[in-house]
């Protein structure tokens, strides 16, 4: 119903919403062509002509020898657009239009692996507005969530969860306020370590598991724009978990102008943001250079009883261009993340109904709660230098070489007792190495990909007794173990242009990890060892995953395609963690299957894409004792199905006014019975209502997730919890030219969770027998409303 209502508000609202015509005194004429890197002609390529004072819009293609003319314009100055698939997006700002005809000729580059899914950002007014929209470029089911969006619509301490919160069939949910907790995200039925995320093509996440840390590594300010894939991808799409799709978080753009901003913003629960940034603009020896930097530090007492936040962080990114075809970017993130919260991340229904619903830690050193006797301290970094270059003849190369650090310190006590061993010193850490090597060859025929990537990481991660009260380490660990991990993901694709507007792009990707591990005697994990200190052994995994697409652009503003692919996730490393280490039959990688068609629409007052999808996929693995042997035998929970629909829609209604509507409707069930996939909701809907005009800025968000099931570890289906809503409201001013210098000051006003909703978003049962509520279930619940106001002055030197 939802569906059907939004295609319907679509219909009528461009019937209702009257067409801006062009000026009458039209006097002039825009004519060019465009070229790819070679020099030949690009035939239909799409154009985008916009008037820069009336934001009027004329669209056009390309001929069968690359040129294009537009006439009937009235003078005054333009920007050009260019959007051909694989290669970056041209804007030519600035062009002027006068009584005659104006010249302009425009060549394309080859798109960075990591930037091919952000070609259509740049279309003209509808496009422009969404806050999250796909591409016509596209092959697969893409969102790609703008800078505006982040700039504008999100909490200023947010982190990259909040970024995603509102995309098509995406929920995740803060139980400690926005960007205060390592919070998890969901789409598809797919936990959080069943898809990947990059940052600018590189894939992160950890080594025993790849999920991933939203509270640790890249807050909202160090991200520009965000491209959530909901499948495979192709092949040349890398990273350790392919499996439901990947999360492509892209930095910031460089400025043109100089720029020193300084931020400060307050809110609920004492956060504070201090944030201070300087952009050089374009400088040196013809403008070559650009600089950006930027640090902030946050702190809050956030919504959960005692569950402090502290958070420093510095980006800095650098850009030289070397020539016409050369480029390259160096870029570094610092992050220190503290916090008090506990290894148990929600409280018990006894002590909400006791304490109240933000219940979590006490002050009281006695009891085994204390907020003294649980703390974090994470610090990361993460590094690149990126190389680009045209080697000619239609050959290109975009090298990148990389490392990251992630090291997590946790200290925590038991639930029920102080004692020399009630608490737990652990440790999660681990340093990665690794280099991304794509190559492109681009003639008339098409576009030819390949490329490795590689990549090393090593981990040590323990857990020791401890006491709570000295933090004396007892001196047998509960676990200790070491390992390293080599990948390798070699590829190749072939997009095949078989006619003007239709491309064909088979690929093969070979995905192999090697892991190397070194396991201790301990007094839990795998026991004594039989006297020995450690034991070595290792793993290999390898899976070949192919993929195929159809794409076909019937115009410049419709596209449509069809998609199968495969993604795998390798098995977590626990799976080592039993007595002696001995697995006798170890599992192998799971696999999806992803087929899906989908349409994507574009005009000047809406835009509008929708799919279908169906994916096979593996469930979990489970163990059994061999019946002889003693050893560890591990088995798939079987199959299970996610298929369904999903939309999405932006409308300009007109004076500044947009709507942006989302739904998905669909259903994630074991194949073997009926029962539902955990966190897999049967339908999504976010409305959100935008408005823009002479510097003010207004947002208005709102999602419902429909009923989920949470399992209780021994069967499936133990716990429903009822639908819940995320509701948010945002509220700008940006100073214009009037200010001079300091146009780019600006007033946030936030407010997250809008109607105050405490719903229950998560339950762990108490007990694997019964579905029944207990006061020993833990629960997450969603924190409570919070409001921020935030102050920007923006100093200018032009």
């Amino acid at each position: 119903m939802f569906l059907r209502r939004m295609v319907w508000l679509v219909c009528l609202t461009l019937l209702m919403v009257p067409t801006a015509g062009w000026a009458d005194a039209a006097a002039g004429a825009l004519r060019g062509s465009v070229l790819d890197p070679d020099g030949r002609a690009v035939v239909d390529a799409a154009l985008i002509i916009r008037n820069d004072t009336t934001g009027a819009v004329k669209t056009t293609v390309t001929d069968e020898r690359g040129q294009f003319s537009v006439a009937d314009l009235i003078t005054g100055t333009y920007t050009v657009e260019v959007a051909v698939p694989g290669f970056d997006i041209v804007r030519r700002p600035n062009l002027v239009v006068g009584d005659g005809t104006t010249e302009v000729a425009i060549k394309l580059s080859v798109a960075n692996i990591s930037e091919t899914v952000t070609v259509s950002a740049a279309l003209p007014a509808a496009a422009a507005a969404a806050p999250s929209q796909g591409s016509l470029t596209a092959s697969s089911a893409q969102s790609l969530i703008s800078n505006e969006f982040i700039r504008n619509y999100t909490s200023p301490v947010s982190d990259y969860a909040q970024v995603l919160q509102m995309t098509p069939g995406t929920f995740n949910v803060a139980a400690n306020g926005p960007g205060l907790g390592d919070t998890k995200t969901f789409f598809r039925g797919f936990k959080d370590g069943y898809y990947s995320m990059t940052y600018d093509g590189i894939p992160f996440g950890d080594t025993n598991d790849p999920t991933h840390h939203s509270w640790v590594f890249f807050p909202a300010q160090t991200i520009g724009s965000t491209v959530v894939d909901r499948s495979p991808g192709t092949a040349a799409s890398v990273g350790p978990s392919t499996y439901g799709g990947s999360v492509n978080l892209i930095s910031r753009g460089m400025l043109a102008q100089p720029l020193v901003a300084g931020t400060y913003s307050y809110g609920t629960w004492n956060t504070k943001l201090l944030d201070l940034e300087y952009s050089t603009g374009q400088f040196g020896a013809d403008g070559r250079n650009r600089f950006l930097i930027e640090a902030h530090q946050m702190t809050s007492d956030g919504y959960q009883t005692y569950n402090d936040q502290k958070r420093n962080a510095f980006q800095a990114k650098y850009q030289y261009q070397a020539g016409d075809n050369t480029s390259l970017t160096a870029f570094s993130s610092v992050m220190q993340l503290t916090s008090n919260t506990p290894n148990q991340k929600g409280s018990t229904r006894a002590q909400i109904a006791q304490f109240g619903d933000n219940f979590l830690m006490t002050a009281d050193p006695s009891s085994p709660l204390y907020y003294g006797y649980n703390f974090y301290n994470i610090p990361t970094n993460f590094e690149y230098v990126g190389f680009r270059t045209m080697l000619g003849n239609g050959w290109s190369i975009d090298a990148k070489g990389y490392t990251m650090r992630y090291h997590n310190q946790q200290n925590y006590n038991g639930l029920t007792t102080i004692s020399a061993t009630s608490a737990t010193d652990k440790l999660n850490a681990y340093w990665k190495v690794g280099n991304l090597l794509p190559v492109s060859y681009v003639n008339e025929h098409g576009m030819f990909r390949t490329g490795l990537w590689s990549e090393y990481a090593s981990t040590n991660r323990y857990q020791i007794p401890s006491d709570p009260r000295t933090w004396v380490d007892s001196a047998v660990p509960n676990f200790h173990e070491q390992f390293g991990t080599t990948t390798l993901q070699p590829y190749a694709e072939y997009e095949w242009r078989v006619a003007p507007t239709v491309t064909v792009t088979p690929g093969i990707k070979f995905a192999y990890y090697d892991q190397n591990f070194r396991q201790f005697a301990d007094g839990k994990t795998v026991g004594s060892l039989s006297g020995q200190p450690y034991v070595d052994h290792g793993a290999t995994y390898h899976d070949t995953l192919p993929s195929v697409n159809v794409h076909w652009l019937p115009q410049s503003f419709w596209s449509l395609y069809a998609q199968y692919a495969r993604g795998d996730n390798i098995p977590p490393t626990s799976v080592y963690d039993v007595k002696g280490a001995q697995v006798s039959v170890a599992p192998k990688p799971i696999t999806a299957d992803t087929v899906q068609v989908g349409s994507v629409w574009k005009s000047r007052r809406a835009t509008l894409d929708a799919n279908y999808y169906h994916i096979h996929f593996d469930s979990d693995y489970s163990s059994t004792l061999d019946p002889v042997t003693g050893d560890t035998v591990y088995f798939l929970n079987g199959a299970a199905v996610t298929q369904g629909v999903e939309a999405e829609s932006t409308l300009i209604v007109g004076g500044g006014l947009s709507v942006y509507l989302n739904g998905t409707k669909g259903a994630a069930k074991y194949t073997d019975s009926d029962l539902w996939v955990q966190n897999s909701p049967s339908a999504t809907e976010t409305i959100g209502i935008t408005f823009n005009k002479m510097g003010w800025n207004l947002g208005f968000f709102s999602k419902r997730i429909a009923g989920i099931w949470q399992d209780n570890g021994a069967a499936h289906q133990a716990v429903e919890i009822d639908p819940f809503d995320i509701t948010n409201l945002f509220l700008n001013y940006t100073f214009g030219r009037n200010a001079g210098h300091f146009s780019q000051s600006r007033i946030r006003f936030a407010v997250n969770n809008l109607t105050d909703n405490h719903a229950i978003t998560g339950v762990t049962p108490a007990s694997t027998k019964s579905n029944l509520p207990a006061p020993g279930d833990v629960l997450t619940l969603m924190a409570g409303r919070s409001v921020s106001i935030a102050f920007t002055v923006g100093f200018s030197t032009r």
